[in-house]
């Protein structure tokens, strides 16, 4: 197998293709290590371009991870455009990692990390350009392993013949746990091939490998039940869990990009996991339970992040950032700290009932004061009740009163169309909404230059929450609902000029519920979308809702459904969902009691501040809520220089 760089043949090509610089590596604290002094070797990737993959958290973490450990390395692998696609096809170089140019074939393990489905035909591209064949059954023990991780990963039974294994939930742990297996069979002699370390990876419990699992199918086309067919391999797989994050303090050397990325930032992780509760969020289902980072522990990463980047912005990620115990002490502590350097600080949208202009302020103190963003969801009272969303139109607008009232004069209110239950007169209260947001705006601020962007994305059910069983609203009937919001807006004489409108047709959304709610018979139809030229679904330039559709209608009637049977049908409890077999720790009681809440517009509170609701995660995964406050400070309060 040729381990060798296939630079010498790949610069060839790249003064022909777009961005050749996104292929060339050598990134600031990228890490290169001696093929032959490693005996496990990983190649990760984020299936999509250079500038989405490279600030990936997850990925930049788990490469840091693996190249800490003496024997092991770990190298990266973007989504080629299709310029270089169609050259490398034509002079043989196949997939390559960044790092040092190596074929990602000549690899133990090809790792892909998948936020989004639509992802899936980057992944059927780079197997092929590897040499390595699309279905997991037709490799051979010199083939690496092709392990899928992230959010995704949490229902990849339409992958499922594509790849060898998946790991749900947290990775640090995850993968050198795998790595020890892998070298301890390989220092056997490698005994049993390529089906004995599977077998040893899925007898953990923690691995799932879907080629030891068979699916029967009920005569209407639902599912009977997912059984192992080897004996040791457990029925249901579970998800991986860290606990106390300041003992996985990473990236430590957050890789600065070569060429621009979606983020130009150096970005800390404060906290993972949400109680919040929203049942349309998967990432806060399975992300449970909470566990912050302490403020310390942030200091010090922000601290070291800085010096090894250079960035001039950091961002306080999480999935509602605001929501820290110590997000004052925090935010006040780093504007102290970096106030002669200039130093921004940012946080990805905030929830309305955690804004306060203090924070605002010192989040803006070093940096520049940009707009705010907030995401009710839904557009009524009546639906955040729904979604569990406890915002009133009240608490909005009192809070972007204060933030007008402070000098800002943009906010961006995100929201989602095709919320269960949601009917026509739900999606225009989002136009009421913004009025009353402009109108309050010119009030406090006696200025007419207010601006309010309202940007609203399709809703797709996912794996894992409370809407796991509801309908999808179809393309259709989104587009027409969208459609009368738009002309509502548009035809206000007086505020609609300064009202922002974007909005997403509901075409991506039912190809993103199809798979995201699909069985293995969805790999038909990715395999024949991939076949018949699709790449880069997640770039509007580059999806196709027609081509997606035709390989549905050309594959699904064999096995007697269509797109719709996976999409705008209600499942009910009785039914075995296909990622049943897939345990995030939630109890599926639970899930279908938020669900009848949801439909009866019952809230239910944060189990941070509240007793238990017995979700199921902390005693199934033998884990707990972890937050402060910690009592402690940001030291040192002085500039470090």
């Amino acid at each position: 197998m040729m381990t060798e760089s296939v630079f010498p043949q790949l610069e060839a090509l790249l003064p022909h293709v777009q961005k050749p610089i996104q292929y060339v590596g050598g990134e600031l604290n990228s890490t290169v290590k001696e093929w032959e002094s490693c005996d496990v070797r990983w190649a990760l990737m984020y299936p999509d371009a250079y500038e989405v993959g490279l600030p990936n958290q997850g990925v930049m973490i788990l490469y840091e991870v693996l190249n800490e450990r003496e024997g092991v390395l770990a190298e990266r692998t973007y989504s080629v455009w299709p310029d270089l696609e169609e050259l490398m096809r034509e002079h043989k170089v196949p997939q390559f990692t960044v790092d040092s140019h190596r074929p990602v074939s000549a690899f133990d393990v090809f790792g892909l990390s998948f936020s989004t489905e639509l992802g899936y035909t980057n992944m059927l591209t780079a197997l092929d350009l590897a040499g390595i064949p699309l279905e997991a059954r037709n490799r051979t023990v010199d083939h690496p392993i092709v392990l899928a991780g992230g959010h995704a990963a949490f229902n990849p039974e339409p992958i499922a013949e594509f790849i060898d294994c998946a790991v749900i939930g947290d990775g640090e742990q995850a993968v050198l746990d795998m790595t020890e297996i892998i070298r301890t069979w390989k220092a056997e002699g490698r005994p049993g091939g390529r089906e004995e370390v599977l077998l040893r990876l899925a007898k953990t419990g923690n691995v799932y490998v879907p080629g030891f699992y068979d699916v029967e199918y009920l005569p209407d086309g639902r599912i009977g039940r997912v059984v192992p067919n080897r004996s040791g391999v457990p029925w249901r797989v579970s998800k991986h869990t860290v606990m106390d994050l300041d003992e996985w303090p990473y990236p430590k050397q957050p890789l600065v990009p070569l060429a621009e990325t979606v983020h130009e930032r150096m970005s800390v992780e404060i906290f993972r996991g949400c109680t919040r509760g929203c049942r349309f969020c998967q990432a806060g289902m399975i992300t449970r339970p909470v566990r912050e980072r302490s403020i310390t522990g942030i200091g010090e990463m922000v601290e070291r992040g800085l010096k090894a980047t250079g960035f001039e912005e950091v961002g306080l990620l999480s999935l509602s950032s605001a929501d820290h115990t110590e997000i004052a002490d925090i935010a006040k502590g780093l504007a102290d700290r970096y106030t002669d350097d200039k130093v921004g600080l940012s946080l990805p949208s905030t929830r309305v009932d955690a804004f306060n202009v203090d924070l605002a302020n010192e989040l803006t103190r070093n940096g520049r004061r940009s707009g705010l963003t907030f995401a009710p969801e839904g557009g009524s009272e009546r639906m955040r009740k729904v979604i569990n969303k406890m915002v009133s139109e009240e608490d909005l607008i009192r809070t972007v009163s204060t933030a007008y009232g402070n000098g800002w004069r943009q906010v961006k209110l995100y929201f989602m169309c095709g919320l269960p239950t949601e009917t026509d007169e739900d999606v225009l209260q989002i136009g009421d909404m913004a009025v009353n947001v402009i109108a309050k705006g010119r009030e406090v601020s006696g200025q007419n230059d207010i601006r309010c962007t309202v940007s609203i994305g399709g809703f797709v059910p996912k794996p894992h929450t409370p809407f796991q069983w509801a309908p999808q609203l179809s393309a259709e009937e989104t587009d027409a609902r969208l459609g009368k919001l738009r002309d509502k807006i548009r035809g206000d004489k007086k505020y609609g000029r300064s009202i922002g409108f974007r909005y997403h047709d509901g075409k991506p959304g039912i190809v993103e519920g199809l798979l995201s709610r699909g069985d293995r018979r969805i790999g038909d139809v990715i395999r024949a979308v991939y076949e018949s030229g699709g790449r880069f679904d997640g770039w509007r330039e580059h999806f196709s809702y027609d081509r997606w559709m035709e390989a549905a209608e050309k594959t699904l009637p064999a096995y007697g459904v269509d797109v719709a049977w996976y999409t705008t049908r209600e499942r009910t409890y009785e039914e075995v969902l296909p990622w049943d077999h897939l345990d995030s720790g939630l109890d599926k009681d639970w899930l279908w009691e938020d669900w009848q809440d949801a439909l009866d517009e019952t809230e239910v509170e944060d189990c941070r501040w509240t007793p238990c609701f017995d979700c199921g995660v902390c005693p199934q995964m033998q884990t707990e809520i972890q937050i402060g406050p910690t009592g402690k400070k940001l030291l040192p309060l002085s500039v470090v220089k």
